[in-house]
């Protein structure tokens, strides 16, 4: 644990800030030197995505075959500035039995776990850990939008993995342990709203006012949300105009939405695609697709790969319990490769926040170090008990 909190403690230290690729890449070099006295061979890898870091992969072969990919990312959400603003860093609080700090619970705990579960398996199973092929790999852009990663990564196992493991942070309540067996996909779009100015008082009845088409339009998109098909819609945001005695001539409209079912969320695409015309004022709306990232389903597999974790925590008087997630992780992009799962890394909460309020309302990310340990034994456990299965 003192080994683990230190390279935590590194790795938390060094802004890693999606497009800051110089701190992204810090961490990636961190990263490889750290497990490369486990005999990792390291790779970067450039991310495609603009302003980006490189992808990071280390391997170790072990008797070949498909691999194990354990998976990370090197980036997170907070831009340096922001750190800054809100004193964001490392702040070890042992009475509360927490760390606080950027990237703790999202996912540089994750990365430690990792590196925790190899030293284990090392010390515990040596002769399962020398025979295994393994992959460690970490996005350099994951809280993104891409698929790069997701194709870099199959490259580097040929298509093909024993197991796909995610160590996004897995939270435990009453049921147990959170594994995540499932995420949701989701597609993002754009509306926009053409019109045409005018004098607001003059010629109010020349113009065509392109926040009104807009406005007729958005209660049917926030109406896609249905609880019956596991779908939800957010409108995020919504402009239009330049100042109120112009018939504004323009005006847009952003919005994601994520369900549980491919085919939900194919219905939904086609009502937003359908929004593309006339509006009733005689505006032109254009709908434009900005993004998708398909759904990781319930699978056979990731059932059957969950009952090793399951089996490993009742042998530790414990309760590991399968989820379904709403939130994207690298698990979209790499579940066709094999079996997966994902919540593997430790327990904490906030993840994305950076603001601690005077009366304590408002709290930023954090770990719960309690967790560390008996996610990297449930984790070791799981994985000698599945690799002895084949």
């Amino acid at each position: 644990m003192p080994a683990a909190l230190d390279l935590l403690r590194e790795l938390v230290g060094i802004n890693s800030f999606t497009t800051n690729a110089a701190g992204v890449d810090a961490v990636a070099r961190l990263t490889a030197e750290a497990f490369a006295a486990l005999g990792f061979g390291s790779e970067l890898v450039p991310c495609t995505i603009a302003g980006t870091g490189h992808h990071l992969f280390l391997a170790r072969r072990g008797a070949g075959g498909e691999p194990v990919v354990l998976v990370t990312h090197s980036d997170t959400v907070f831009p340096a500035e922001e750190e800054e603003r809100h004193d964001f860093r490392w702040d070890e609080r042992p009475e509360e039995g927490r760390i606080y700090g950027p990237g703790t619970i999202d996912i540089k705990g994750g990365t430690v776990s990792i590196w925790l579960l190899l030293h284990l398996l090392r010390e515990h199973a040596p002769e399962m850990f020398e025979q295994t092929h393994w992959i460690i790999a970490a996005n350099a852009a994951e809280e993104v939008t891409g698929d790069d990663f997701g194709h870099a990564t199959e490259e580097r196992c040929g298509g093909r993995a024993r197991a796909v493991l995610v160590f996004e942070g897995g939270p435990v309540d009453e049921r147990g342990w959170h594994i995540v067996t499932s995420r949701k996909g989701r597609s993002t779009w754009k509306l926009s709203a053409e019109g045409k100015a005018a004098h607001a008082g003059s010629q109010h009845h020349e113009g065509v006012n392109a926040i009104d088409a807009l406005a007729g339009v958005l209660p049917g998109i926030s109406a896609m949300t249905s609880a019956r098909d596991e779908r939800t819609v957010n409108l995020g945001m919504v402009r239009g105009g330049t100042v109120v005695n112009r018939v504004p001539h323009e005006a847009a409209a952003e919005w994601e939405c994520r369900a549980t079912a491919p085919e939900a969320l194919q219905a939904a695409d086609a009502f937003f695609a359908s929004l593309s015309g006339s509006a009733a004022n005689g505006a032109v709306l254009t709908a434009e697709r900005t993004g998708h990232t398909a759904a990781w389903p319930q699978t056979a597999a990731a059932a059957a790969l969950f009952r090793h974790w399951e089996k490993a925590a009742a042998a530790m008087g414990l309760a590991a319990a399968p989820v379904p997630r709403g939130g994207l992780s690298d698990a979209n992009h790499l579940w066709r490769l094999g079996p997966t799962l994902d919540g593997l890394g430790p327990w904490g909460g906030n993840a994305h926040c950076s603001v601690r309020s005077a009366d304590g309302s408002k709290l930023p990310e954090y770990l719960e170090t309690k967790s560390l340990v008996p996610k990297a034994v449930m984790n070791a456990g799981a994985l000698v008990d599945l690799l002895a299965s084949k």
